[in-house]
């Protein structure tokens, strides 16, 4: 599932492509990606400009003229591509947004059809019940925020960093890269970590985070840019989906586990299953 960086990556290859153009009009090929409308109807489209473009969490907010936003999941397989409108429309395309230039046009694809769509009128996209839910940003969060949400909570810290209510935008990958490089065991209960710990966590959080938005993402599978481009932060991985492989860190080797239901790689000289304990600083 793509999350914050690729996301973030396909928001940003969107603005200069479509910012700014005027909709000609909307065809929805798949009406299982509509999940809800609420004031307005994709007809209204017609016509509007493309205000802006932002990422929430795992999620892109498009708004139009006239207050309509447009919330888009892509969810697994999910890809947004500018591409010519005399490129073929494969089977996995759901949707179509054609522009008034004719220049080219913002497809919708999804292999998996599990990625949706809201057309929310009266500026109601940024407070949607999927956008209200989420907890804070990773990149906004502060140090002393940050510690708040984790330090009170028993969970399993794997499981913590996935909650989008408590932190928005991390997924499986991210998860295991973050605690690899903060040094911690993807059990420990959060309530365990003193604060220098939470804080080396959350420096590993603003640093892979940053460094795959740079990279593009990571590309396993499906994920690509609007234009196409493939991620290379998946090159940079140093535990996730690496079982068996050397550690990076040491001279031990990538193990898997299964924590919240999700296959967890760490390693287990790096990341020490203990209680309370001092993280090193090297």
């Amino acid at each position: 599932m793509p999350e914050l960086p690729e996301v973030e990556t396909v928001a940003r290859s969107l603005m200069p492509r479509i910012i700014g153009r005027e909709i000609a009009g909307v065809r929805l090929l798949d009406r299982k990606l509509l999940r809800r409308t609420r004031g307005c109807r994709l007809a209204d489209l017609e016509g509007r400009r493309i205000e802006s473009i932002r990422r929430r969490g795992k999620m892109i907010i498009i708004e139009c003229g006239g207050g309509i936003g447009l919330v888009f999941h892509l969810k697994m397989t999910g890809q947004m591509l500018v591409v010519r409108p005399d490129e073929p429309v494969d089977k996995h395309v759901r949707l179509i947004v054609r522009f008034r230039d004719g220049r080219n046009e913002l497809r919708f694809r999804d292999i998996r059809r599990f990625g949706f769509m809201l057309c929310l009128a009266g500026g109601e996209a940024g407070s949607s019940p999927e956008i209200a839910a989420l907890g804070p940003e990773p990149f906004d969060v502060t140090s002393e925020a940050f510690a708040g949400l984790l330090a009170v909570r028993s969970g399993k810290i794997k499981s913590l960093l996935l909650n989008q209510t408590i932190i928005a935008g991390i997924g499986n990958i991210y998860a295991d890269e973050i605690l690899f490089d903060a040094r911690v065991h993807p059990e420990t209960p959060a309530s365990s970590l003193r604060r220098a710990d939470l804080d080396r966590l959350r420096a590993s959080m603003l640093r892979v985070l940053g460094k795959a938005v740079e990279a593009g993402g990571s590309t396993l599978r499906d994920y690509v840019d609007a234009d196409g481009r493939a991620g290379e932060f998946q090159f940079d991985h140093k535990v996730y989906d690496r079982e068996g492989e050397p550690c990076a860190g040491c001279s031990g080797r990538v193990k898997r586990i299964v924590v919240a239901g999700r296959g967890t790689y760490f390693c287990p000289r790096c990341q020490r299953k203990s209680g309370r304990r001092r993280i090193p600083t090297d």
